[in-house]
């Protein structure tokens, strides 16, 4: 596996690939965030009995959907600062 590793890395830096594993740790989050806001942005587009039950029943258990606007924002906020901190100071781009 090492030697699998070392064929996808290349010549790739080891702070790179650090960056770019915390990248996709980031983007996971951000999409379980949105996975966890789907009833609510059901209930809001759709707006039907069935969504106002759903709602209802997942308040009742705890659903709080603060969780997921403020997780997944403050997340996709690290990420985009991060990469313009990358991108800017060690690939010279932006």
């Amino acid at each position: 596996m090492f030697f699998y590793l070392e064929v996808l890395m290349g010549s790739q830096s080891t702070a790179k690939t650090i960056f770019l594993l915390a990248s996709m740790v980031g983007w996971l989050i951000v999409g379980a965030a949105l996975m966890y806001l789907f009833p609510l942005i059901a209930d809001q587009l759709v707006s039907s009995q069935l969504t106002h039950l759903w709602m209802e029943n997942l308040s009742r258990s705890g659903y709080d959907p603060m969780l997921g606007l403020v997780g997944g924002g403050v997340t996709l906020a690290m990420i985009i600062l991060g990469n313009i901190i990358w991108y800017r100071r060690f690939e010279g781009k932006i």
